[in-house]
């Protein structure tokens, strides 16, 4: 129980790599896929974790090699965590960008079709947020956590703003 057959340092690195392999599968898989979990997609991600448990530990079935696994999960997640959080071009490489899927009543197809998002879908969410038709909406986004947020035409802003550019002026020195 206590004995690891499998070197720490080796389960480290196997946990490592999956940990990376699988992240990197979510993120191609799209942001849709991970925000609105299905049952079909429930049972993926426990054959994913079923399958991949043996490539982290390999043979090694010891509370030690279980604790080295979680904790390099748990490691890996909180480093990698900070650095997203840190750097907004990893963060963009992680977790994507929000995509607009309907803008002043007309549906974005082209964002559709990158995100997989079905019209079907999207009048789904439409009517989660009490809305029926496509030109009831001033812009539908897809945002990197897979929900869909609705923003109505009564509730965009009144008028736009303009942007306003800041300049930081170096003093002359007498």
């Amino acid at each position: 129980m206590w004995n690891a057959g499998t070197g720490i340092f080796e389960i480290i690195f196997r946990t490592f790599v999956i940990y990376a392999l699988i992240l990197i599968g979510l993120r191609l898989t799209g942001k849709r896929e991970v925000g609105q979990m299905t049952p079909f997609d429930l049972a993926l991600l426990l054959l994913i974790a079923n399958a991949v448990q043996n490539a982290m530990t390999g043979p090694d079935t010891s509370l030690i090699g279980g604790i080295a696994a979680a904790g390099t999960l748990f490691t890996v997640h909180a480093l990698l965590s900070r650095l997203v959080w840190k750097h907004r071009g990893l963060r963009q490489a992680v977790a994507g960008n929000p995509a607009l899927l309907i803008h002043r009543g007309s549906v974005v197809r082209r964002n559709l079709d990158k995100e997989h998002v079905s019209l079907e879908e999207l009048r789904q969410a439409l009517r989660e947020h009490g809305i029926a038709e496509f030109v009831e909406v001033y812009s539908a986004t897809l945002e990197v956590d897979g929900s869909i947020s609705v923003l109505r035409n009564d509730e965009r802003p009144a008028e736009p703003r303009p942007h306003h550019h800041i300049r930081f002026l170096q003093r002359k020195e007498q």
